[in-house]
């Protein structure tokens, strides 16, 4: 048989579909490749809090100066980062963070040029020679690219690429899960803080570029656009946010009860000036209220601002993201900033020293604002907000275990405790105050917070914060072992179950728990007009009725946070029928 057997009418078609299927798959190769470089985050820069190196924790990131040029639309940036280390152990090299997207044009290290790779995100600097402790060290890095866009913010971190109302240009960043890295050169990890940031934020005209800090001035590019100038101090480091638009802004000086006075803004579009000044009418109470229940603004000395975004919310310091579109609430406050500027104590001052501490930030966060309405309006509106919270509690996993927890472990409820870390940590903070008294248990946060018993403006700095420490000074405030209380309800997925058993008029109570943890949580109980508590001891009780058929209460001012059947299955009810639609 030749060697041109074969090669017919039949198989040239063959042959020609095997060669477009070939092409085909090259093209969809090709696209694939280009869209995953354009949307898909590298695994290394989608991930929040890696153990910080050798290198880096040879170092103290003493300074950053940030300038930014936005193109909006272009959707692109580029940047020129200076960073400043105090060098602590000898070093010949540094690890950084930057989205690789990013094309870096130069690298110096004090004026020279450095090596660098930058494999997934992971920028590794060799230095042009070997720094002693002591020493000082100054990077520049020049870059460029159009950073990576959120699909869902702020669930969903990068930039956001809106359009006003009038159709005028609305960016914003939100990038607490992702870090940082998302569109500036940093160490992606809680525990830095940069000593200081100089943002420059170069914008077309017409727009305002609202950021972190104090305003130090506006300036003018070279061919007329404006650059927005700020400074801010320690701030952490998914907190630096970039909002751009054509924003009107309100603004007053608030004298705090300790002394200082505040300087106090809200960035907001045109167009928006009756609901706006509403909503900036509640700024200076609320301000008011955090000071008188937890302690002095941490940041009096730069401002409280909140700005307008196109997404709903995000704790960035000194300039909270509002994105709640001015909602009215029968609580008569809007939760969403309540909540954001709570992190301004809880996140801001306060930073969790690893992601499994993040509680410390969404489970206060979101007991503030049921304490906020129960000294506002009473006790009822108090339990009704938190009874509304009870049914999201899933339970399914710790919302803190004591070791190391990446950012996505943590708000993944499929591997993590997700949403409990606001709301289970907020009902174990009822639990909680209601167990140890409401002088205790503030004298415990306040000093969490802040550090010290006795803060004033000048007297504390921004610290890190971890979930034994809290427990530690919850024993010292109440001089009693509470371990037990933190066991159960923050380092166990299940809750305690209260079992009651009745036989005559002896009401035999006690208490389950996962893994048999001791749970000595005492009980009131409502028999007729009147309320007692019965300890127990061991995690067993007993309640003795004056007549058999006596009916009493379990814990009737709902205080405790305990296993309920009729919440579990309206839970997952709940969650069954939001399957059903999502199907």
């Amino acid at each position: 048989m030749s060697s041109t057997a074969g090669r017919g009418p039949r198989s040239g078609r063959v042959l020609l579909i095997v060669l477009l299927v070939a092409g085909l798959v090259a093209a969809l190769a090709w696209w694939w490749h280009g869209r995953a470089k354009e949307d898909v985050l590298s695994e290394w820069t989608a991930d929040t809090g890696h153990p910080l190196t050798a290198e880096q924790r040879s170092v103290r990131f003493a300074a950053a100066d940030l300038a930014f040029d936005v193109d909006p639309a272009k959707k692109a940036l580029g940047g020129i980062a200076t960073l400043r280390f105090d060098v602590l152990k000898p070093i010949d090299k540094l690890q950084l963070d930057l989205d690789p997207r990013f094309a870096i044009s130069s690298l110096t290290a004090d004026g020279k040029d450095a090596r660098f790779d930058n494999p997934e995100g992971r920028l590794t600097v060799t230095l042009p020679r070997s720094y002693a402790a002591g020493e000082k060290l100054a990077l520049r890095i020049a870059y460029a690219g159009q950073p990576h866009v959120a699909k869902k913010a702020p669930w969903d971190g990068g930039f956001v690429w809106s359009k006003t109302p009038a159709g005028a240009p609305w960016v914003a960043t939100a990038v607490e899960g992702e870090g940082c890295d998302l569109f500036w050169p940093c160490i992606d990890n809680s525990l830095v803080e940069v000593g200081t940031v100089d943002l420059h934020i170069t914008v077309p005209k017409g727009l305002v570029a609202p950021s972190n800090g104090r305003f130090t001035g506006l300036t003018r590019a070279a061919d007329g656009r404006p650059t927005w100038n700020w400074r801010t101090s320690n701030p952490n480091n998914y907190a630096i946010a970039l909002n751009i638009a054509p924003y009107k802004v309100l603004r007053e000086e608030h004298r705090s009860r300790f002394g200082n006075v505040i300087p106090v803004f809200y960035f907001y579009l045109p167009g928006e000036d009756a609901k706006a000044k509403a909503l900036f009418a509640e700024f200076g109470p609320t301000l008011d209220w955090y000071e008188r229940t937890i302690g002095p603004y941490p940041f009096g000395s730069e401002k409280v601002a909140a700005v307008e975004t196109p997404h709903l919310g995000m704790e960035h310091q000194t300039i909270n993201a509002y994105g709640n579109g001015y909602k009215p609430a029968a609580e008569g406050f809007d939760w969403l900033f309540h909540h954001e500027f709570a992190h301004e104590w809880f996140g801001n001052q306060l930073t969790n020293a690893d992601w499994d501490d993040m509680w410390l930030h969404e489970g206060f966060g979101t007991y503030m604002q049921a304490l906020s309405i129960r000294d506002r309006l009473g006790d009822l509106p108090y339990d009704a907000w938190l009874w509304k919270q009870r049914a999201l509690i899933q339970n399914k996993f710790p919302i803190a275990t004591g070791h190391h927890m990446l950012e996505k472990q943590v708000y993944d409820s499929k591997v993590g405790p997700g949403t409990d870390i606001y709301y289970k940590g907020a009902y174990a903070l009822h639990t909680l105050r209601n167990l140890i008294g409401d002088e205790p248990f503030f004298r415990a946060t306040r000093r969490l917070v802040y550090g010290r018993p006795d803060p004033r403006p000048g007297n504390f700095t921004t610290r890190f914060g971890t979930t034994e420490e809290y427990v530690r000074l919850v024993n010292e405030e109440t001089g009693r072992d509470l371990r037990w209380f933190f066991d159960v309800y923050i380092r166990s997925a299940r809750l305690p179950r209260l079992v009651t058993t009745q036989a005559g008029n002896r009401v035999q109570l006690q208490w389950r728990t996962q893994g048999g943890r001791p749970f000595p949580m005492p009980v009131e109980v409502r028999v007729g007009d009147r309320v007692e508590t019965v300890p127990m001891t061991g995690g067993r009780g007993t309640l003795t009725l004056p007549a058999v058929d006596t009916p009493f209460t379990i814990d009737p001012a709902g205080k405790l946070l305990m296993q309920s059947d009729a919440v579990d299955r309206f839970r997952d009810w709940t969650a069954e029928e939001a399957r059903k639609k999502a199907a």
